[in-house]
């Protein structure tokens, strides 16, 4: 069963087309093109790589956020158009779940953080637990907005080793960190496509699927251009 996978709530531009065996073909590309030049391009060239045709896709994955709110909404109304369009089902994931599937282990705390500006990150803590049907992922910590000073500070002293991954880090590496707590490696910590399809392959076995129609990102907050139109349509609307 190939699905067709995409995130685009980062700077990253990432695609892959993948089943329960393998990844088949991924393109991740963090550059100065934007994610409308190059989300196309990269889904016709991944499903060309992997030798699988649109027509053979069994679902459609993509991450919802939070993150770059443009980058958002590019991966989305693409996904929603093709599932649409082609009569397949959609899965959204969330982006702080998709990252947890960078490390699927247990007895490591995985706190995912995404760069929500201004010195604050999205942030959701996870840990992979034995159950029934293997490895499960579960919230330890729901997602929230928090200074990303503050969420550094609450991780210190504890038992369990804690891995950080996101982009909230990126150009924070010089940050002084606990002792317990390590930044993921730079090729694992971004978001990529083949994690919000592994995320989603098990949504897909349990029929958790998202209507095309009504789906939407997770955005937690308003975007900056909302916020000013806002002020300046309200000092007009006072003159």
């Amino acid at each position: 069963m190939s699905i067709l996978s995409i995130d685009t709530s980062s700077q990253v531009s990432s695609v892959a087309v993948l089943s329960e065996e393998c990844v088949a073909a991924e393109i991740s590309m963090q550059g100065a093109l934007t994610h409308s030049e190059t989300l196309m391009p990269h889904i016709d060239t991944a499903l060309r790589m992997a030798r699988v045709k649109k027509e053979e896709l069994k679902g459609i994955a993509v991450s919802i956020g939070p993150g770059s709110f443009t980058g958002l909404r590019i991966g989305l109304a693409s996904a929603k158009m093709m599932a649409y369009a082609m009569h397949i089902p959609l899965v959204a994931v969330p982006t702080l779940e998709a990252l947890a599937h960078h490390y699927v282990c247990e007895g490591v705390r995985l706190v995912a953080m995404m760069d929500a500006q201004k010195g604050n990150v999205y942030a959701q803590e996870f840990a992979w637990e034995t159950g029934t049907d293997g490895l499960t992922l579960r919230e330890q910590r729901a997602l929230a907005i928090l200074p990303l000073a503050e969420v550094i500070a609450s991780l210190e002293g504890t038992a369990k080793s804690v891995l950080l991954l996101g982009d909230a880090m990126q150009k924070k590496t010089a940050l002084a960190l606990p002792a317990n707590v390590r930044l993921a490696p730079i090729h694992a910590r971004m978001p990529r496509a083949a994690c919000v399809g592994l995320a989603a392959l098990a949504r897909l076995v349990r029929g958790a699927v998202d209507d095309p129609v009504t789906a939407a990102p997770l955005y937690l907050r308003r975007s900056e251009a909302e916020v000013l139109w806002e002020k300046r349509h309200g000092t007009e609307a006072a003159q």
